[in-house]
């Protein structure tokens, strides 16, 4: 004699051979469904478990997109402040360059930096030289640090230097500099004066030049603005007694194609005679900071994941107190253990997926017009000037927060699901008489 059970189970079976699909895969989909129902069903305790998770995926969200735009800010501030995507330098010139850096000059005419200049992706290559030496305005001389750059090549990487007073360098006036704000104060200079520059020259003698302030400049780091000038490449050039430059500064189209180009230009230059550097082996200050958030972020992650797992544990364990007497009556009828346990472990990952999709549209809108009115932030340590913050959500952020939203709603059934698969068919029928 067929039972109920077994007929159902054979109606489900031609059912899914009529629709082409496997026996489990059909019941898979009824469970998805009842899933669904039942979540709808108990449409208070849904609500909080799906706020609960919504909750957290905009915390998760907001905090972690601001520090996702820190990161992007810093990275595109560091580049664009001089580091540039990529450096071309002498072999050994980052071990041993400040040693002797007359050693490790790049020629001025070089065909490789010819094939660099047509390299695809590439929109300028700014050559930089590097020195030291004495500035003197009066009875006033401080030692200084000093970048020598083509003014004209110059375009986006100096777009973090920010022009407080006078003007930019120029190609038409070589004998004019820019001071860091923090020297010109040290040294008592302002728009106009002329102020001597002092070094040591390639053979090793000593050569001066007049020079005029065209400009006070400032970036976000004030040690390096109460040390800093900038003087146009062929100044430097004249006072050095040199014809070529340190490195020269590639700057990419963009910064996601740093890697492939940089391992292009490695394969084309030769590896005995140039180093070719991505602005992340460079960035040292950089790298550190990321590795300190991104523990932070860590964190945060568990704490939210905690918050959602207690908070759909207890919801999910109601639930199954609550349906005891039913929970036994579909066991009577034939459902297996493994299918209970099934069934609500996917009304875990419903209300993970519905918390989680509500979670990432409010979070983005949030971000959207936290954005537009800004985040003002004050000077961080070491820094010349504050910033105003705006949050950033990338694809990868958004999928790591709906991850977390699935995967701990997940966690939090295992335990309630594993409970009513465990209960006593005859204990359960009992349990509301």
């Amino acid at each position: 004699m067929t039972t109920f059970p077994g007929r159902a189970l054979d109606a489900l079976r031609a059912a899914a051979a009529a629709a082409g699909r496997s026996p489990l895969a059909a019941a898979l989909g009824a469970d998805v469904q009842l899933a669904f129902r039942n979540v709808l069903r108990q449409r208070r305790r849904s609500f909080v478990g799906i706020v609960s998770v919504a909750f957290g995926v905009v915390a998760l969200l907001l905090a972690a997109g601001f520090i996702e735009w820190i990161y992007w800010a810093m990275r595109e501030d560091t580049i664009r402040t001089g580091l540039g995507h990529i450096q071309v330098v002498r072999k050994g010139y980052l071990e041993a360059g400040q040693a002797d850096p007359f050693a490790y000059v790049l020629p001025a005419q070089a065909p490789e930096r010819e094939v660099l200049e047509k390299w695809p992706g590439v929109k300028t290559i700014s050559p930089r030289l590097g020195f030291s030496g004495l500035a003197s305005l009066g009875d006033t001389t401080i030692s200084f640090i000093a970048e020598a750059m083509d003014p004209a090549r110059e375009g986006d990487l100096a777009g973090s230097v920010v022009i407080e007073e006078g003007e930019p360098l120029s190609p038409a006036h070589p004998r004019e500099i820019i001071l860091g704000r923090g020297l010109a104060a040290n040294l008592g200079a302002k728009v106009g004066d002329t102020v001597v520059l002092l070094v040591n020259t390639s053979g090793g003698g000593l050569n001066a030049v007049e020079t005029r302030v065209r400009g006070l400049f400032s970036t976000i780091t004030k040690a390096y603005d109460d040390a800093a000038l900038r003087v146009p490449l062929a100044t430097a050039q004249e006072l050095l007694r040199v014809t070529g430059a340190h490195k020269w500064v590639v700057l990419l189209s963009g910064t996601g194609a740093t890697p492939a180009a940089t391992a292009g230009m490695r394969a084309q230059l030769d590896a005995r005679r140039f180093d070719v550097v991505p602005w992340y082996e460079l960035a040292d200050f950089y790298n550190k900071t990321v590795e300190l958030f991104s523990k932070q972020v860590n964190v945060m992650k568990l704490i939210i994941a905690l918050i959602i797992v207690l908070s759909i544990s207890n919801t999910q364990t109601m639930a199954v107190l609550e349906r005891t007497s039913e929970i036994g009556t579909s066991m009577a009828l034939g459902v297996t253990r493994a299918q209970t346990m099934r069934r609500f472990l996917l009304e875990s990952v419903v209300i993970g997926l519905a918390g989680g999709l509500i979670g990432l549209a409010l979070g983005m809108v949030l971000a959207k017009l936290i954005s537009l009115v800004g985040i003002p932030m004050p000077p961080p340590p070491g820094m010349a000037r504050g910033f105003t913050g705006q949050i950033r959500v990338s694809w990868g952020l958004a999928g790591d927060a709906l991850a977390l939203a699935l995967v701990t709603t997940l966690l939090a059934g295992i335990y309630p699901a594993w409970k009513a698969s465990r209960m006593m068919i005859v204990d359960a029928l009992r349990h509301a008489r």
